[in-house]
């Protein structure tokens, strides 16, 4: 079985007892007391450098354990930001990858009492409003949408509900009809995931056939499968603005060199 379909069902199984309708003003109302800071999009359009957007990932399907269970987020958090991580990027899903939505409550709670401006993405598999009323009320700047996982009106009502309540999207591709379907929504951030999610293999030739396609004034992020300088310099020289990392990272022992050296890619 597709491994992304998978995920996706047992999701959707998942939130069923959770899904209701959301109305544009509890979006509004939530996004007015939650959504602070720079945006998702405003930080990576600033940087001169490559961007590194770094991952809280405890474990995940293709690479198995990655840290112990009981790792603490704010922990890895208070890392990330110490060496100068662009954007945090925490995965709320709980049964494939270790995280909660607790992770990304605690994570910008530690930012806000530190007066830190970092913004973060939830990376989960999103498929219903319900989730971004969920991001917001946590106070992520950013959700995820996977193009391939979804039919254009549940991407549509994703997009729709994020910009009532003022959060950023990034679009994720695969393949090149992928980012044709993405550019109907008129994206300002769309990455390219080198790791194939019915296979879960990864090659960063998806990001050097796709990014130089994507359009001028897109944000460009090559995910997935960059552990070190060089990997981050070939997403960097096929035009990606920022890369995002969770492996390497939450495997180095030296973060700090590590983010230094993707900056200077």
């Amino acid at each position: 079985m597709d491994k992304l379909f998978e995920i996706m069902a047992a999701k959707r199984h998942a939130l069923r007892d959770k899904v209701r309708p959301i109305q544009d003003q509890e979006l509004e109302r939530i996004g007015r007391l939650k959504v602070q800071g720079d945006s998702f999009l405003k930080t990576l359009s600033q940087k001169e450098h490559l961007s590194v957007i770094a991952e809280i990932k405890r474990k995940s399907p293709s690479a198995g354990e990655i840290t112990p269970s009981n790792l603490d987020a704010v922990e890895q958090a208070r890392e990330y930001i110490n060496a100068q991580a662009d954007c945090l990027s925490i995965l709320t899903d709980t049964d494939y990858f270790g995280g909660s939505l607790q992770d990304l409550w605690e994570v910008v709670d530690f930012l806000e009492r530190h007066e830190r401006s970092t913004p973060c993405l939830r990376k989960d598999f999103m498929v219903h409003p319900i989730q971004v009323l969920e991001a917001t009320e946590a106070g992520a700047r950013c959700i995820l949408i996977i193009v391939r996982a979804l039919e254009p009106d549940e991407i549509k009502a994703l997009r729709d509900a994020s910009v009532v309540a003022g959060l950023d999207v990034l679009y994720e591709i695969h393949e090149e009809r992928e980012l044709e379907k993405a550019l109907k929504f008129d994206p300002k951030i769309i990455g390219v995931n080198n790791r194939d999610l019915k296979r879960f293999e990864t090659d960063l030739a998806v990001s050097e056939l796709l990014i130089p396609q994507i359009p001028n004034g897109i944000i460009k992020i090559s995910e997935s499968g960059i552990f070190d300088i060089e990997g981050a310099e070939r997403a960097r020289n096929c035009g990606a603005d920022a890369i995002l990392v969770g492996e390497a990272l939450m495997r180095s022992e030296k973060t700090e060199a590590l983010i230094e050296a993707f900056h200077n890619a």
